[in-house]
């Protein structure tokens, strides 16, 4: 006989993380808003960005007003070099969010929205935002996540042994670092551009990989994830993201 039903006690989390989860903010953006007496819960004022609550069985509102569901937005930056892909940056360097200062969509300024993945700050090329939390996850996912391509620039002519042996790869500080495929676009007497697909994500992939193999990266640009190309979007605008773009990254 199945013994009796065991009564699960439904998942708590704390205030700012739902808040950042629903994507109306960042997580510290909503401890900010806690703190500051902005964000009530079933009518109650809460000051402590931890508190527990069940998400979808009580009603949080901010400044007043009911949180349901942000509307969602996705778009794509062509992020420009020297930039580091951060909110707050403790060392007071330049941001991403200085090519978002005083954007506004059809009228309204645009939303809270995160970068999805990062570029580090000396790489360029397309770099994704949006305020959907479990999308971003999937786009950032290592195994299941789409591709990106990048064009390096670097500082010799590597020859095709080397291109084969960035896709065998090579083991760095512990993490196993290779490339989906390589391709050599074109070259000059000192340099050469390469073709790099990656089909996981890890910090400073690309840079140390070639380093390993005795390359120095002279520019890094990402120029397509999954389908969606940076195309010919200039460096330091953005654009909303279509259903067909959508389509792309699935």
């Amino acid at each position: 006989m199945p013994g009796p039903a065991l009564n699960k006690t439904p998942p708590r989390h704390g205030l700012a993380r739902v808040l950042s989860k629903q994507g109306v903010c960042s997580r510290s953006e909503a401890a900010r808003w806690i703190a500051q007496g902005r964000v009530s819960v079933d009518g109650r004022i809460v000051r402590d960005p931890e508190f527990a609550i069940v998400q979808g069985r009580q009603r949080i509102r901010v400044d007043g007003a009911d949180l349901g569901d942000a509307r969602r937005f996705y778009l794509m930056l062509n992020k420009p070099r020297g930039l580091v892909t951060t909110a707050h940056d403790e060392c007071g360097r330049d941001t991403v969010y200085r090519c978002l200062d005083g954007a506004e969509l059809d009228g309204a300024p645009l939303p809270w929205l995160a970068p999805v993945g990062r570029l580090d700050k000396a790489s360029e090329g397309l770099l994704l935002f949006c305020n959907d939390p479990q999308w971003a996850a999937r786009i950032t996912d290592p195994e299941l996540g789409p591709d990106k391509t990048y064009r390096v620039q670097v500082d010799a002519i590597p020859d095709e042994a080397q291109l084969r042996a960035l896709e065998a790869g090579v083991d760095d500080d512990g993490e196993r670092l290779r490339a989906k495929s390589v391709r050599l676009l074109r070259s000059g007497e000192k340099n050469a551009w390469l073709e790099i697909v990656l089909d996981e994500g890890r910090n400073r992939q690309i840079r140390r990989l070639l380093a390993a193999f005795g390359l120095e990266t002279l520019r890094l640009v990402r120029v397509a994830i999954g389908e969606l190309p940076l195309g010919e979007l200039p460096k330091g605008q953005w654009r909303v993201l279509d259903e067909e773009d959508l389509r792309k990254l699935r």
